[in-house]
């Protein structure tokens, strides 16, 4: 399968929820209960990529997969931490998408001058049906160590989820830090 990176452009919103919908229709992976419309999607792909990188990965000009950064916390001093996140589309799942997608938006993070990198997980007491460990697992296989779970926070499908975050540091920590450059240099 040939793969294609790329900055994510409006026109993406439509494709993209539709990968997004499945996570939040059958999974617990995404702890939203309804699916937003494309309008709202959209915003939310405005919003961010007006500072940091969405990706999209796309197979004979199908989209399969997306990832994008957002800001860790709106506190100033947060400036060089960034959240990922990154879905795969359900019928390509465990094929290279998502670790392929994050070497991308790590390798931009650390062109922008971000140093440490986070996700929030949801993982089950026991694997069901609706959710397993297997975005951890991802993570692990990353280089991102655990570094804190929040116990049944989050509720979905009549079972209560744990949420672990997740943390990779890619830069290095200065008296002096450089200021971040907000850019994405995906083509």
């Amino acid at each position: 399968m040939k793969l294609l990176l790329r900055r994510a452009v409006p026109q993406d919103a439509a494709a993209l929820l539709d990968i997004y919908a499945y996570y939040v229709k059958y999974t617990a992976i995404s702890f939203e209960y309804d699916v937003p419309d494309e309008e709202e999607f959209l915003q939310r792909m405005k919003r961010i990529s007006a500072k940091y990188p969405y990706i999209v990965a796309e197979t004979e000009g199908r989209a399969v997969g997306f990832a994008f950064a957002a800001p860790f916390s709106d506190r100033s001093a947060y400036d060089w931490s960034a959240e990922l996140t990154v879905y795969a589309h359900k019928d390509y799942q465990k094929c290279g998408i998502g670790g392929l997608l994050y070497s991308e938006l790590e390798s931009a993070l650390g062109k922008m001058g971000v140093t440490n990198l986070y996700a929030r997980i949801a993982v089950p007491e026991t694997e069901d049906k609706y959710l397993t460990d297997n975005s951890l697992g991802f993570h692990k296989h990353l280089g991102y160590s655990v570094v804190g779970r929040f116990h049944k926070c989050g509720y979905k499908f009549s079972t209560w989820y744990d949420m672990v975050y997740v943390e990779k540091i890619i830069g290095s920590h200065f008296t002096k830090q450089e200021d971040i450059t907000y850019f994405c240099d995906i083509k």
